[in-house]
């Protein structure tokens, strides 16, 4: 079996993609440009399927977030990446539960073999990112999506046993059944959690993954877009793959002329 081969991807009863790219395109090349046009025509593609395949905004998931509090402010949040950042930010800016933000600078990657570890994108390793938290009365650890866990269980296992019982996780999304493995360690508040087991019942994906080169991750290469990957492609967009892929390969040519990947957002 090949490394690609053992990270083959059933076909999921449900495929929901945030979009996240078109802000960034509007925001970047405006909505007159070439890019912005191509990005609504893949979404508008991604919708063949619309039984299957729903297509998640922003702002629907943030109101459905807030709609869960209120909560009194945190002493300290800790955004999970950039994304868990940006959530975090947006969630403040409606509700003040954020007033203090700290990023911890860490991602998930392939390890090889069909599995994933959490990596530092800083070469800091994560509880050395942490900052002092024995007197922290109150911790929020905010991420936008929790599909395996993985990274969030990795957050939360990380803190000190006292802290965590002070301590609330927050996502936009999120997989039914992984979410069970983050109560174990504490509340979690969710925008939208979509049932089922991961992968053959439900997946996740960023928009900005399906064209841009931050969507797979490895330990000694490049990373790469979900196009990159046909087998995944045709996993999630079963009898219009080709199709997808040659849109985002045109998409890319634009967001990424150079082929190095791009800072998002």
């Amino acid at each position: 079996m090949t490394e690609v081969e053992a990270y083959a991807a059933p076909i999921p009863k449900v495929f929901y993609i945030h979009d996240d790219l078109s802000e960034y395109v509007c925001r970047r090349w405006g909505e007159a440009s070439p890019a912005w046009q191509l990005t609504q025509a893949l979404l508008a593609l991604l919708r063949r399927d619309p039984q299957r395949v729903v297509v998640l905004t922003l702002e629907a998931q943030l109101a459905r977030l807030q709609a869960c509090g209120p909560y009194v402010p945190f002493a300290l949040a800790l955004g999970i990446g950039r994304a868990g950042e940006r959530v975090a930010q947006e969630l403040h800016a409606r509700t003040g539960w954020f007033p203090q933000l700290v990023r911890v600078d860490i991602t998930r990657e392939e390890d090889g073999h069909g599995g994933y570890r959490v990596v530092s994108t800083t070469g800091i390793p994560l509880a050395q990112q942490l900052p002092t938290l024995d007197a922290v009365s109150s911790l929020a650890v905010v991420d936008d999506t929790v599909f395996s866990g993985l990274t969030m269980r990795t957050v939360l296992s990380t803190l000190p046993p006292e802290v965590l019982t002070r301590t609330r996780a927050f996502c936009l999304r999120g997989v039914g059944a992984s979410l069970a493995s983050i109560t174990a360690l504490c509340p979690i508040t969710v925008g939208f959690a979509a049932p089922g087991r991961l992968l053959d019942e439900v997946s996740f994906i960023n928009a900005s993954g399906l064209v841009m080169r931050l969507g797979i991750r490895h330990p000694d290469r490049p990373p790469q877009a979900f196009f990159e990957r046909p087998m995944w492609m045709h996993a999630w967009f079963p009898g219009y793959a080709d199709e997808v892929i040659a849109m985002c390969q045109r998409l890319n040519a634009l967001l990424e002329p150079d082929g190095q990947p791009a800072q998002f957002p």
